[in-house]
């Protein structure tokens, strides 16, 4: 059977950066199990599943557009050194914060620059901006069971996101 949408599959997988480095691997673990067409994984892993048979592997590039997208500069914004209390002086570049968005959801955010009265916050996600490289391999593929069907349609009705997303925010 071919992966087409709104089937279950689980692949094996290792992405790394173009240096080598890998980010990302389920050796070790489980394999990764979502549905197609249904935005779980990144755009280019996604289009690179389908048509793929089970036991077939395959190696891909992503472009950063098909992945985490380009590094948006807005996603970049000094605050106060002040906001962050008591651990103000304990705050070092390259660290990760997390902050609290607009939703309450705490976001992690990469500590891109210190001076003495202002710490420069970076929201990009840590991938963005980057080629990715992956080796996949399809280990399961299978339709979804009908009840399967009816949850997913039913996930989808009682959507509504506080902030109107669109379905793009992490928790949808």
């Amino acid at each position: 059977m071919k992966v087409e949408n709104r089937h279950k599959i689980k692949v094996e997988y290792t992405g790394t950066l173009e240096d080598g480095q890998v980010f990302d691997t389920s050796k070790g673990k489980e394999p990764l199990e979502f549905i197609v067409g249904e935005k779980m994984v990144i755009k280019g892993f996604e289009d690179a599943v389908m048509g793929m048979e089970k036991g077939k592997s395959k190696k891909i590039s992503i472009e950063p557009e098909e992945a985490y997208g380009m590094i948006n500069p807005q996603l970049v914004q000094e605050v106060p050194k002040e906001q962050f209390g008591e651990d103000k002086d304990k705050i070092k570049a390259g660290m990760t914060v997390g902050i609290k968005a607009p939703t309450g959801q705490v976001m992690p955010v990469k500590v891109a620059e210190v001076t003495k009265d202002k710490v420069k916050l970076d929201m990009n996600h840590p991938l963005a901006g980057k080629k990715l490289n992956f080796e996949i391999k399809v280990v399961d593929v299978k339709k979804l069971a009908k009840k399967e069907q009816e949850e997913l349609k039913k996930a989808k009705e009682v959507h509504a996101c506080e902030v109107g997303c669109g379905d793009k925010c992490s928790t949808c």
